[in-house]
């Protein structure tokens, strides 16, 4: 979402989101395409589930290798948004992977990889997760405003509490400082991926694709979806207070942003904040949540071993490296090229 005038008292989204969040971008550019891309994706993989479960494994395979092409191309197309508007380094390389990484995703699974149905059976639900909340403006607004009022509770303990106005997006989700009485003038509003929906559609979606007893699934997911919603809020009220008080308006900085960065001098503190130090410390909450839901619930160590072979082509065995042989699957498919 483009910034407001500065005569206005300029907003930029939050977004705060971890960079490798899946189907979090439609929110951010409102695209029917984009929209329609996710969906047929996700119904592709909910699909192959249905078909393995029927017995089709073979139907199944291809019809999660076409549906990785597509959410290969939604990726793509978000690259423009990521590098042109929200100006975020780590997300246009994110984007810019996700095609290639798809299409050998899907190569794989169309090839003989039936391991590789549990990891599409994860995004399919991440999905389902994600995309209502996404689409169903009630849900939207509902979860933008709360996440809004909580970051400003924490702000007023803290001493700041600006009030909350109506954001570029229509709902009660801008910070209303008063530009005349800050640093840069700016705020920033609540958009839908400042909910942490992102990060916990991806824990959801890895805990319910794997076979275990329903206590220790619903003590992952609660372990969870408790940490990043804390983490969250961190990181809004962060962000929040970072890019009007110009926490990093060092003179160096700005000076390096605008000429090779194409920056708006005072939005460099928010580009900082959002784009660099939150997004990097994501990449690091996201390990680290991983670690805790691994002590409870091992068996997501399965769609996991996936996600590295795919990205490395060599096999790991995750439960033997971490001790955890006794939570393997009796048959997590056949890894055969």
């Amino acid at each position: 979402m483009p910034p407001l005038p500065a005569a206005s008292g300029s907003t930029s989204p939050v977004g705060l989101e971890s960079a490798i969040a899946p189907v979090l971008a439609p929110a951010m550019v409102n695209s029917p395409l984009l929209d329609a891309l996710a969906w047929v994706a996700i119904a592709g993989f909910f699909g192959a589930v249905v078909f393995q479960w029927r017995g089709g494994t073979d139907l199944a395979r291809q019809l999660a290798a076409g549906s990785w092409l597509v959410f290969g191309l939604f990726w793509l197309t978000m690259v423009p948004y990521y590098y042109l508007d929200a100006q975020s380094p780590i997300q246009t390389v994110l984007a810019l992977a996700a095609l290639p990484l798809c299409v050998y995703t899907g190569y794989l699974l169309y090839s003989g990889r039936e391991s590789l149905l549990l990891l599409s059976k994860a995004v399919a639900i991440m999905g389902l997760i994600y995309l209502p909340a996404e689409t169903i403006p009630f849900v939207r607004q509902w979860l933008i405003e709360t996440t809004a009022m909580q970051a400003h509770f924490v702000m007023d303990l803290l001493g700041h509490a600006p009030g909350l106005s109506e954001g570029a997006n229509g709902y009660q989700s801008r910070f209303d400082f008063d530009p005349d009485e800050t640093v840069t003038g700016r705020t920033t509003y609540i958009v839908l991926a400042c909910t942490g929906l992102g990060s916990m559609a991806i824990f959801g979606g890895l805990i319910a694709s794997v076979s275990a007893p329903l206590k220790r699934k619903l003590s992952a997911f609660a372990l969870a979806i408790g940490v990043i919603w804390f983490l969250n809020l961190l990181r809004n009220v962060f962000i929040a207070l970072a890019s009007p008080y110009g926490w990093f308006q060092f003179d160096w900085l700005v000076s390096f942003m605008t000429t090779y960065m194409g920056a708006q001098p005072d939005r460099v503190s928010f580009l900082v904040a959002h784009n660099y130090v939150a997004q990097s410390l994501s990449v690091v909450a996201l390990v680290g949540i991983t670690f805790l839901v691994v002590r409870i619930l091992p068996e997501v160590l399965a769609p996991l071993e996936e996600v590295l072979f795919v990205l490395s082509g060599t096999e790991y065995d995750l439960f033997e490296a971490l001790g955890h042989e006794e939570a393997r699957p009796d048959a997590t498919g056949d890894r055969e090229q």
